[in-house]
């Protein structure tokens, strides 16, 4: 009786059942979650929010390089060869992509621009004295920095997933609303932060910052490093320390990716206040996500802003 038993077992385990169909088929296989490649951290937030676990996303940078002269590794070749969508940032931000995006050699990848639609901010010359200039050819790239422009981002990803994953359409704008209405509410949170402050001068270390200035009504007075990678000349510092002093320009936004001994220089030499900020999530800790980044930077320059 035993052995009877087993070969039962075994059997119904073994043959296909009476309708043609082996019986582990009854057992649905999850489908493929979406790839997709982003180039900066912020896109890949913005991507998991949206495609939750319908997607796979991989960010090319971790946010600690520069997004100007960043070199593509082999890991991300095979990346974008085995995506479905790339997002990038575009207004000249990553010119590279093009070339990756030809090595990788997939023909069914489609390449999302998401700053589309924004108005770009065009980088001013500096001062007379300064011996560098920081030029986009498009304008100014760094747009995500404002929370409307965000916005905009944000439904462009929402939009090209759509396309390409009808199946969850759903669940898609769902996620995609939801983020919106959080992303407003942190909006005039922050707004509301900054509002009553009276001197709203600032330094910035690198041209990141004008659309986050001009969101929060802010005045850039001058910056430190106004070409990629170089160092300012004894001359421009000069010359900032001479606006900083005559304006009363007490605060100097940096970044953590950034060498703190020039801002720390131009500090001693005015009695200013460094506030140390991020343009990517993830750069400092309690900056994981775009809406804590917004309101990090936001709390640290107000704090900045009012002890002085």
């Amino acid at each position: 009786m035993f052995r009877l038993i087993l070969l039962t077992m075994f059997l119904a385990c073994a043959l296909p059942c009476e309708w043609g169909t082996p019986a582990t088929a009854f057992a649905a296989s999850a489908p493929e979650p979406l790839n997709v490649v982003v180039t900066l951290p912020v896109l890949k937030d913005w991507v998991q929010q949206i495609g939750g676990s319908h997607v796979r996303v991989i960010s090319l940078m971790t946010g600690y390089e520069s997004e100007h002269t960043y070199s593509p590794k082999p890991s991300d070749l095979v990346a974008v060869r085995k995506a479905a969508l790339l997002f990038e940032v575009g207004a000249g931000l990553e010119v590279w992509v093009s070339s990756l995006v030809k090595n990788a050699g997939n023909g069914s990848l489609r390449v999302v621009t998401t700053s589309k639609d924004i108005a770009l901010i065009q980088d001013h010359p500096e001062p007379a004295g300064t011996t560098h200039s920081h030029q986009h050819g498009a304008g100014n790239p760094h747009v995500w920095l404002d929370p409307a422009a965000a916005a905009t981002m944000v439904q462009h990803i929402s939009d090209a997933i759509v396309a390409a994953d009808p199946a969850y359409a759903t669940d898609y704008r769902t996620n995609t609303a939801t983020y919106l209405q959080a992303l407003a509410r942190v909006q005039e949170d922050t707004l509301a932060r900054l509002r009553s402050l009276p001197n709203r001068a600032v330094i910035v270390h690198h041209p990141a910052w004008p659309y986050f200035a001009r969101r929060y009504d802010l005045h850039i007075a001058g910056t430190i490093q106004t070409q990629p990678g170089g160092e300012p000349s004894a001359r421009h510092l000069h010359t900032l320390i001479e606006t900083m002093k005559r304006d009363h320009v007490r605060v100097i936004i940096s970044e953590v990716q950034l060498n703190q001994k020039v801002p720390q220089l131009l500090a001693r030499e005015t009695g200013s206040r460094i506030a140390v900020l991020t343009t990517l999530p993830g750069g400092l800790p309690g900056t994981e996500t775009y809406l804590d980044m917004l309101r990090y930077n936001v709390l640290q320059l107000a704090q900045a802003l009012e002890q002085t």
